[in-house]
């Protein structure tokens, strides 16, 4: 009988009333489905009080839209919250057949993510570039809309792979639209949309026509005033009133907040239905999907007849069509929220009987876990089968959220321990650190086991350092680490690189005691290099005998280190650590290390679609790409950093941009980042900031010939040489200020210091750079030989920023000298190099020094008259390089007919016809909007 109801009026759908007072709002959602018939795409977030009309717009839009594009719409439910890409799966159930179109790894991805097949949990953001190619592809032949009321009550997962699509989106034809009570901070910087309530005239109008019998003028005028111009209010607050409430004695509950008192008036007016009807519609609250047969079968379970169905029908609160739901979410929650535990219980356990183990068993036991009150570790085994599931389709959120439950369910202390701390760590891996902390001061209160104590004191170590990277997180990490060792040694180690990485990027802003406790503690805890050759092993002990005992004593074992990394096929750990090696071939001068380590580290992120790591190897690719003169594909790589940074707020500071400008020349650019990242380490305690800061502006400062502010940042460094890294290649362009301001005495200080961070380790870009440096403090013969020396040495190495640079120097001695012919020869040839790789403050100075010598050379302006937008540059930066759309897509996490639309604009607005025509076109060429 049941069945039957629902197939007579699967077809039914709600008529779509006409809407007072909301010209704007509906001109805008108009407006955004007519860009999208015409190719372009836009997301809008539209936020209001529950009531206010939000609902009503979307019919309004859909109803109206449903001719002319393809619609996809959701209701989001807060009891799917905790079910990883619940929400997502909805919208996307009927597009996954596009899902064979998309690129290998994003077809996997959003795969895994709903449960489709089995493999390793998806990259969030390869899930929410699948939905991109999702949305395109169902775009491709019509026009799409897509739309999500009470996006508040989407999971963490689905929101985030939404936000990410949604910023994305350019020109594909898709109009998405997330209707939500508050804009969730997830979708910041998305175009906004605030509905407000009606104004007086429509809320008297829109009030007559809900109580048709007319109202007593102080009711009436109570009611507006109360509620606020709320059209729900308006229409469902009267309907609780008596007819003496309505003649004249009528006072409204105004302490109580808008929203409940919706819902109370929901409530009053379902009370009266029976008690069958009203269990039915507390099933229906309680069961997101809108599925009607396991509605059917659930009411089976209860003994609910059609009856029931027919009274709820009745009452205008049931809304049947393909699908089952309600008039207005708040109908949902009202019910819900009224209800009392007993019955919630007796719902859930029906719908957790007619819900398929083997095809949901998340949902399965989600309701079970609903349905029980006391300890049961059979449903608690169950949700912790579930959280497995939830990693595996990438869901840490969702994980915490089974595992927090399965906790609460659990009746043995100590495997409840074990759950809690479990659930933390899931907790901190989404994210959300200070739920991890709370948890783990639940798990102190249980017996636990000498590892599981361990454990929590690491996750406490972890949290704490992600939610405040304050000094005393390197001390944590250390104590935690400590704990570990003879528990379980690969965590313990683990912990110790965290640790020493905290307390090496502390620097000078750190503590120096504490750095050589991490270092010694490490070399306590590790196997002798020549025991182990496992890459972990060695980069870990190699970092803490370079911070212990120099560059000598370690040069042996982070070789080997590097060697290991580049051989071994790294686990995920290895992968994450592997930047630790790449930042000792920095330490140690080998450039054809930091190139290898680089390429592979890039490569593999790329492949496991680690974005966390993705960010760090680029950078570090970018250097490279510096060293190797080649600055076009440094600013790509700075391209794509940012792009991931502004879909997944990675905090990494924009040190990558600030050396480019440095190199470029752009000073106003340049003291503008230094000045932030200056701020920012100071304000995080991160000595690496400030390094950062005073070797690129002395760089800057080279460049420009302003060798005073060049001295002043390079002066800074001299007291932290000992940190290697750019401390160390500061001395460099200390001696070079400091020899051109005439302080010899300081350029003498400066380079000995340099000799101690290069003679050890003996390669051949080191011994370049000091014969470099050495060759500025020397005459004659003597200083002849050693920049000839130098340039050979860079040469070989390619590195032409450095052939170009030290070609310059050697010219304006030669100058000095009065060689004026040698030194044009020099200068010439620095100066070709030097602009073939866009170091344009110093080619301008080698221009400047051949002036000098008698020779004027025509330095062509870099730049061009037409501007293009930062998204333009990016794209077209990339199509230098040779990508492919699809492939600039990915790489910018947006859509290739996004890609392709810009390059039509690049070409356009720089009067090519070609991609070959692109390096010439964008040479020095900058964005309309600044770099972040």
């Amino acid at each position: 009988m049941v069945e039957r109801y629902f197939q007579a009026k699967a077809d039914i759908v709600p008529d779509i009333a006409p809407l007072r007072g909301r010209r704007g709002e509906l001109a805008e959602l108009e407006a955004l489905v007519s860009r999208a018939r015409g190719g372009r795409s836009e997301a809008l977030v539209v936020s209001g009080e529950a009531g206010v009309g939000k609902t009503a717009l979307l019919d309004h839009i859909t109803a109206r839209a449903a001719a002319h594009v393809r619609t996809e719409r959701i209701v989001a439910s807060q009891s799917e919250m905790e079910l990883a890409y619940a929400g997502l799966q909805q919208l996307c159930g009927h597009m996954m057949g596009s899902a064979v179109r998309l690129p290998a790894p994003q077809q996997e991805a959003i795969e895994v993510a709903f449960g489709l097949r089995s493999a390793a949990a998806p990259s969030p953001f390869l899930v929410g570039l699948a939905l991109l190619g999702l949305l395109t592809e169902a775009a491709e032949e019509q026009a799409l809309l897509c739309v999500v009321d009470d996006a508040q009550w989407l999971d963490q997962a689905s929101a985030r792979a939404l936000a990410f699509a949604a910023r994305r989106l350019d020109a594909e034809g898709v109009a998405l639209v997330l209707a939500m009570r508050q804009a969730d901070p997830v979708f910041a910087g998305l175009p906004h949309m605030v509905v407000e309530g009606l104004g007086h005239e429509d809320a008297c109008e829109l009030l007559r026509l809900a109580v048709p019998g007319g109202l007593d003028r102080r009711v009436r005028d109570q009611l507006i005033a109360e509620a606020r111009g709320n059209p729900l209010a308006l229409r469902e607050l009267p309907r609780a009133l008596n007819p003496a409430q309505i003649a004249g004695g009528f006072t409204l509950t105004g302490s109580l907040p808008l929203e409940s008192r919706i819902e109370q008036s929901l409530v009053v007016q379902l009370a009266p239905l029976p008690a069958p009807a009203r269990l039915l519609l507390l099933l229906a609250a309680a069961e997101p999907t809108g599925d009607p047969g396991l509605l059917w079968r659930a009411s089976a379970v209860l003994g609910l007849g059609p009856e029931a169905f027919d009274a709820a029908k009745a009452a205008e609160a049931f809304v049947v069509g393909t699908r089952v739901g309600f008039r207005h979410p708040l109908v949902r929650s009202a019910v819900y929220r009224a209800a009392s535990p007993g019955d919630r219980r007796r719902v859930h356990a029906a719908l957790a009987d007619v819900t398929s183990a083997e095809h949901d068993p998340d949902r399965r036991a989600w309701h079970r876990a609903s349905a029980t009150l006391q300890p049961d570790e059979e449903v608690a085994a169950d949700l912790e089968k579930s959280a497995v599931r939830a990693r595996t389709r990438g869901g840490a959120a969702a994980a915490g959220a089974f595992l927090e439950r399965a906790a609460e369910l659990t009746p043995s202390p100590f495997r409840r321990g074990q759950r809690l701390i479990a659930a933390a760590e899931a907790k901190h891996d989404a994210g959300a650190s200070d739920a991890a902390l709370r948890l783990l001061e639940s798990a102190r209160a249980l017996p636990l086991t000498a590892l599981q104590e361990a454990l929590v004191v690491r996750l406490c170590a972890r949290a704490g350092y992600a939610l405040r990277r304050d000094r005393s997180g390197a001390q944590h990490l250390l104590d935690a680490a400590r704990g570990l060792e003879g528990l379980d040694p690969v965590l313990a180690r683990d912990t110790y690189i965290e640790a020493l990485a905290a307390a090496t990027y502390g620097g000078r802003l750190g503590d120096a005691e504490q750095v050589a406790a991490v270092a010694h503690a490490i070399l306590g805890a590790t196997p002798a290099a020549d025991e182990t050759d496992r890459a972990r092993d060695l980069i870990l002990r190699g970092q803490a005998l370079l911070a212990t005992e120099g560059q000598t004593a370690a040069l042996p074992t982070l070789r080997r280190a590097q060697r290991a990394f580049l051989e071994q096929a790294p686990d995920f750990l290895e992968l994450h650590w592997m930047w630790f090696a790449s930042r000792a071939a920095q330490d140690l001068w080998d450039p054809a290390g930091l190139r290898a380590l680089a390429d592979r580290q890039v490569e593999l992120a790329r492949a496991e679609g680690v974005v966390t790591v993705l960010p760090i190897a680029l950078s570090l690719l970018m250097l490279v790409q510096m060293t190797d003169g080649d600055l076009d594909g440094a600013e790509a790589s700075c391209d794509e950093i940012d792009a991931i940074k502004e879909v997944t707020g990675n905090p990494l500071p924009p040190y990558g941009r600030l050396l480019l400008a440095a190199y470029r020349g752009q000073a106003d650019e340049a003291e503008r980042l230094a000045e932030r990242i200056r701020a920012d380490g100071l304000a995080r305690g991160e000595g690496y900031a400030l390094s950062a800061a005073n070797f690129s502006e002395a760089v800057l400062y080279n460049g420009l010939g302003r060798f005073a502010e060049a001295v002043d940042r390079g002066r800074r460094e001299l007291p932290y040489t000992r940190e290697l890294n750019l401390a160390m290649r500061t001395l460099v362009e200390l001696v070079e200020a400091a020899t051109h301001t005439g302080e010899h005495a300081l350029a003498e200080q400066a380079l000995e210091q340099l000799a101690r961070v290069t003679r050890p380790v003996g390669t051949s870009y080191a011994l370049a750079v000091l014969a470099m440096a050495e060759a500025q403090l020397r005459a004659g013969d003597e200083a002849e030989n050693l920049y000839l020396d130098a340039i050979a040495r860079f040469e070989h190495e390619r590195i032409p920023i450095w052939v170009g640079r030290c070609r310059l120097l050697y010219g304006e001695a030669l100058n000095r000298q009065g060689r004026s012919a040698e030194a044009r020869e020099q200068l010439r040839t620095a100066h070709k190099v030097l602009t073939a790789c866009g170091v344009n403050g110093f080619a301008q100075r080698a221009a400047d020094e051949l002036r000098d010598c008698g020779e004027t050379l025509r330095v062509h302006a870099r730049g061009s008259a037409a501007r293009l937008t930062e998204q333009e540059l990016n794209v077209a930066r990339l199509a230098r390089e040779g990508l492919t759309n699809r492939e600039i897509g990915a790489r910018l996490f947006i859509s290739a007919h996004t890609v392709e639309y810009h390059l039509r604009k690049v070409f356009v607005k720089l009067g090519i016809k070609r991609r070959t025509d692109l390096k010439p076109a964008l040479a020095g060429l900058t964005s309309s909007a600044s770099s972040a």
